[in-house]
């Protein structure tokens, strides 16, 4: 885990590859926060978001319980810009993937808008470059699905590199998806913040 930003209300931690949100990054990110502010005590802390355990990159944590629900609020009215860099399989430019998704058994599937347990998915992405077998991406994400972009791009048979569960041809150590860019409103100061984290994929 490495500290991107903290400050009284936020805390927004770099997840490696390979652990759970929880309990083991909170875990984490409580000790620091526990030793950095010599807390007394139990620490307040609770993801805003999270991310699959084998992907890596940007996590945001409420600090306070005020900041926890204007956070929550702004999460549900989308104005948290979330973007991950992706290698997909194939060649793919730029689009818009729109789907309904379901939360299956430790996988997500796509299915009718029908669905009795159909929710909305959506995202955009951009190309960034491309090599002879895959395309480096670059990714919006407009609703927080279960396994949302991996079985997106994996349905329409450009899965993300590394990842067997939803199709993947090319073996790797982790799959090739990383949160690397949040901008966030302030809860209590209101300021636009930008947060970054760079990754070779």
């Amino acid at each position: 885990m490495r500290v991107i930003h903290s400050d009284n209300h936020i805390l927004i931690v770099e997840k490696p590859a390979g652990i759970e949100v929880q309990p083991q990054l909170c875990d984490e990110a409580k000790a620091w926060v526990k030793e950095k502010y010599a807390k007394p005590g139990a620490v307040f802390l609770e993801p805003i978001h999270r991310l699959d355990k084998p992907v890596s990159g940007l996590v945001l944590f409420a600090r306070t319980s005020k900041a926890l629900t204007r956070l929550n609020e702004a999460m549900r009215q989308r104005k948290i810009r979330k973007f991950y860099l992706a290698r997909v399989e194939g060649k793919v430019d730029e689009g818009t993937l729109e789907d309904y998704l379901m939360h299956g058994s430790f996988r997500a599937e796509v299915v009718a808008k029908d669905h009795p347990e159909a929710k909305e998915a959506r995202l955009s992405y951009r190309a960034l470059s491309h090599d002879k077998d895959t395309t480096l991406v670059e990714i919006e994400l407009h609703t927080g699905r279960y396994h949302q972009i991996r079985v997106q791009f994996g349905h329409r048979g450009h899965p993300i590199v590394g990842d067997e569960k939803y199709g993947s041809r090319i073996a790797s150590k982790k799959i090739a998806l990383h949160h690397h860019k949040l901008m966030v409103t302030h809860p209590v100061t209101t300021a636009e913040l930008v947060f970054e984290s760079p990754c070779a994929l």
